[in-house]
């Protein structure tokens, strides 16, 4: 039998397409595997190379084919994607798996240790967290708006809507009042835990060197410092910080085609800050010249260039 060159694995939860090809690309063979089999399978193969897209749960199986020996290519979805052939299913996925791993010049995903995930979840549960606080708090205003009951957006106002709630004068009906009261619970109870999260991540930056690091930048708080460690490779994996820019997305969205070039917005930059900078400052006489949106892609450039040289090179932020 043929030398496998290349395993190419389709995940799934509980079931996993695993196709092998040679050197030439030719593909031996391409079957079904169940959990536990595949995790005996790779132990028991020669050392080769084990292909995956990069999505839920592919950096674990990359640190389990990693400690068998194997070679870890893991590949971005959008790349496999022109890869499939006819219909879709789990055979034809894991062959446009094996297709593309073979591709010359494809960057592919570095495979993230268990402690660099981990930094990830506190980071998500938070989010998780702002946004199902966000969901009660504008359901509870929507309902009280139906009987007069308004106050100013934002989750400091709902203290306004607590005291209306308990004023004995209130004229909405009493299942209203009961309701809003279970909402009001709800929020405090979100509240709390979004806070010790927030205090979690504080001691994080002032307790891991690279946060600590991603702090004494002006604008890099805790939570961004958070985002980065948990989500952004190895920042030397990148040749400068303008390749690291790019990849965050400060890049124009391209839907050029017959030779004509079509720029669209940013692919990720959606705000700026709120907070006015000074007129003297680099931000803020940028901002008398320029529109707010380009202002916004200029400084995050600009943070992104600074983030990376910082920690390339092992150095805190330098006001001079």
């Amino acid at each position: 039998m043929e030398a496998t060159y290349l395993l190419a694995i389709d995940l799934g939860k509980r079931h996993f397409q695993v196709c092998g090809t040679d050197v030439s690309g030719k593909v031996l063979f391409n079957r079904p595997l169940s959990r536990l089999k595949l995790m005996e399978f790779l132990a028991g193969h020669p050392r080769c190379i084990v292909a995956m897209e990069a999505c839920s749960t592919s950096h674990h199986w990359g640190r389990v084919a990693q400690g068998t020996g194997h070679e870890v290519r893991l590949i971005p979805p959008i790349y496999v994607k022109p890869f499939v052939k006819r219909q879709k299913n789990d055979a034809a996925d894991a062959e446009a798996i094996a297709e593309a791993a073979r591709r010359p010049n494809l960057h592919f995903v570095a495979v993230k240790d268990a402690e660099h995930q981990a930094r990830a979840v506190t980071f998500r549960t938070h989010q998780c967290f702002v946004r199902q606080r966000t969901q009660l708090i504008n359901a509870l205003r929507g309902h009280l708006a139906e009987f007069g009951i308004v106050a100013p957006t934002g989750a400091s106002n709902i203290k306004q809507l607590e005291q209306v709630i308990g004023n004995e004068s209130c004229e909405a009906p009493a299942i209203v009042r009961e309701m809003a009261v279970f909402y009001l619970d709800q929020i405090k109870a979100l509240t709390l835990r979004i806070d010790e999260l927030v205090q979690r991540l504080h001691l994080a930056s002032r307790t891991d060197a690279f946060l600590r690091r991603l702090c004494t930048i002006p604008g890099v708080g805790p939570v961004t410092a958070g985002a980065l460690a948990a989500f952004a490779p190895d920042l030397k994996t990148f040749a400068n910080g303008r390749n690291f820019a790019a990849w965050l997305g400060l890049v124009p969205k391209q839907l050029s085609s017959g030779g004509k070039t079509r720029l669209s917005g940013m692919s990720r930059i959606r705000w700026i800050c709120q907070r006015g900078p000074t007129a003297d400052s680099w931000l803020g006489r940028l901002l008398l010249c320029k529109p707010r949106m380009v202002v916004a892609v200029a400084l995050a450039n600009k943070m992104a260039r600074i983030i990376w040289a910082m920690v390339t090179r092992q150095q805190d932020y330098r006001t001079a």
